[in-house]
């Protein structure tokens, strides 16, 4: 009973565009941003600040629902408040100034990998890096990481899509079904993963934790994570070249 009344304000409020129904609409459904909100503090944005993001996909969510596709809404708005979430986390994360130095010596080691990828076609190693700008390898990924250059985006490159991205490999909201598919491939693709490099995989692609919190969640050092990705994200690249 409390489904079809729910059916019925949407239907009411996609007819009317009544602000007060979908006011009431969202009070009904409140919770799940919030719950969703809760599942990200921790990770350098105030609860508040989350619940506010969260709220606002609500509204959003309502807006584009429909209630003649038979879907119950929770389903639809649950990835819905969740991609919002993370999509403010990767805005906030690129508002986010670089130490001088850092910045750079990205800036230089990019334009150096470059050069080096144009004349010997393949990109050099970070030690190659390291000792052309006279620094350590840690300083090296910890500047590359920061600026964003080590990133799963351009590692799953191939002849007839360059530089494109695992993330752009999983479906957005809009066909859960290919959604499905998509991460079942990856999942047998990863299959004989060990736990380390499934949890590895993880931290970094679906919980976004950078190289050293994931390294410090591992128990291990940061070169270390940087390596043992390069390495899957080789194994990935290779076995799903042509699936999608």
């Amino acid at each position: 009973m409390a489904n079809e009344k729910m059916t019925e304000l949407f239907k009411r409020y996609k007819e009317t565009g009544d602000v007060a129904i979908r006011n009431e609409i969202a009070e009904k459904y409140l919770y799940i941003a919030d719950i969703l909100a809760k599942k990200f503090v921790g990770r350098g944005v105030e609860y508040d600040d989350l619940k506010q993001v969260a709220s606002y996909a609500l509204l959003r969510g309502i807006d584009r629902f429909d209630p003649d596709l038979g879907m119950q809404f929770t389903t639809f708005i649950t990835p819905t408040i969740t991609g919002e979430i993370k999509n403010y986390f990767r805005d906030k994360s690129r508002l986010v100034r670089l130490p001088r130095r850092l910045g750079e010596l990205n800036a230089a080691a990019k334009k150096y990998s470059d050069e080096y990828e144009q004349k010997h076609g393949e990109k050099p190693k970070f030690s190659q890096i390291a000792q052309h700008f006279s620094v350590t390898e840690e300083e090296v990924v910890k500047a590359m990481e920061i600026g964003g250059t080590l990133s799963l985006d351009g590692m799953a490159s191939d002849d007839e899509n360059e530089n494109k991205s695992l993330y752009g490999l999983i479906a957005g909201d809009e066909d859960r079904y290919d959604e499905f598919e998509t991460k079942e491939t990856l999942a047998a693709a990863m299959r004989d993963f060990s736990d380390t490099a499934k949890t590895l995989i993880r931290y970094r692609y679906v919980e976004g934790l950078s190289q050293s919190e994931t390294a410090q969640r591992l128990g291990v050092s940061q070169m270390f994570v940087s390596r043992m990705e390069r390495k899957l994200l080789a194994q990935l690249r290779e076995r799903l070249t042509g699936v999608f």
